[in-house]
């Protein structure tokens, strides 16, 4: 009978990780041949209890050690074009890998502030764990001072796994100002329009940044302006992605791309319907910040023009200004941005060529 009890001992304790959402000891810990990827996000204030809110969005998952194929690879993504020559196969090899790991179901994501232990969530089947932990004012003047822009962390890891995971939340105070940036083909040379240069510059490619617009937005940044990227690409390439925006010195911000997993269906699906994918990420943030203005920085490329007018219609009084960099070489008085961007005022939108155009966007 002891041996009985024991199984239903272990039976009770896993229906309790499984159903109660609390964290338990008995509940996985991230293990030693599994990773922790934390992505940005803003973190909102409430003054009446002065608290932060702040986010956590993490990845857990366990990197691909098989060894395969550039052709299985392009498959499973939907590729058609192939890497030409070395170079370009060995960029394919280190970004299609991302792509290919098994995500974790329910490992305990806890995180460390200032020596305080946090618990996050469990992580679903997707690897994806998602909720938040709360700061005082003075806790957070205490760790970044009283003009702090943002707050790091890092995963807390099991008994004896020494590595270290770090994560920061942008802390997006009540008022100020808001650029929202897309990437391709905004900050990232891309040629969305074309889907094999697409592929080339996204897969077996180094990133090649917008000449011009990193000092641009490091301008805007010296006046104050807090920067968020919006882009269709999934949150599998948000590490080079992340690692083009550091090296290309652009302002650090929160990051907002695309849930997609292999199996899914193919990565070119990701860039169908970007004026909708742009609304449900843009809108919720207009709601969540009803005091800030906002500058929408996009291209001519896809759909920006279009969404962006409709955020400026909607949300007049946020919406200060809308900045098209134009790569379809359509100027001003184009039907397509009379029609995008009807009823907005004509000095709130500009169709740019080069980044100094739009390098005084920002006072």
């Amino acid at each position: 009978m002891l041996w009985l009890r024991g199984r239903l001992s272990c039976l009770i304790l896993c229906l309790l990780c499984l159903f109660v959402a609390i964290p338990s000891a008995f509940c996985a810990d991230v293990r030693p041949d599994e990773r922790v990827v934390f992505y940005p996000a803003p973190a909102w204030h409430d003054a009446g209890a002065g608290v932060w809110h702040v986010p956590v969005h993490a990845r857990v998952f366990e990197p691909e050690r098989r060894v395969v194929t550039a052709a299985v690879l392009r498959t499973a993504l939907g590729l058609v074009a192939e890497p030409q020559g070395r170079a370009e196969k060995a960029v394919f090899e280190t970004r299609a890998q991302l792509f290919l790991v098994d995500d974790e179901r329910g490992r305990s994501v806890s995180v460390r502030v200032n020596g305080e232990k946090y618990f996050i969530a469990e992580s679903p089947g997707n690897g994806h764990a998602r909720g938040e932990f709360q700061l005082t004012d003075a806790e957070v003047k205490q760790i970044g001072g009283e003009a702090a822009k943002a707050i790091s962390f890092r995963a807390v890891l099991g008994e004896g796994d020494v590595r270290e995971f770090r994560g920061t939340a942008q802390l997006l105070r009540e008022t100020g100002l808001s650029v929202i940036s897309d990437v391709d083909d905004t900050i990232k040379v891309t040629h969305v329009r074309d889907r094999q240069e697409l592929v080339r510059k996204t897969f077996y490619q180094p990133f090649q940044a917008v000449e011009g617009m990193a000092e641009t937005y490091r301008r805007w940044a010296a006046h104050g302006a807090d920067f968020h990227y919006v882009s269709a690409s999934p949150w599998q390439l948000y590490e080079p992605l992340a690692d083009f925006a550091t090296t290309n010195r652009f302002p650090a911000g929160s990051w907002h791309m695309k849930q997609f997993r292999v199996k899914d269906g193919s990565f070119l699906a990701l860039f169908e319907s970007p004026e909708k994918y742009k609304l449900s990420v843009i809108e919720p943030m207009l709601r969540q910040f009803p005091q800030r203005r906002f500058i929408l920085v996009g291209d001519s490329g896809e759909r920006d023009p279009e969404a962006y007018g409709v955020l400026a219609r909607k949300h007049p009084e946020q919406i200060q200004r809308i900045l098209i960099r134009n790569v379809t070489g359509e100027g001003p008085t184009a039907p397509r941005y009379q029609a995008a961007l009807k009823d907005v005022p004509a000095e709130k939108w500009r169709i740019f060529e080069m980044p100094e155009e739009i390098r005084d966007a920002v006072k």
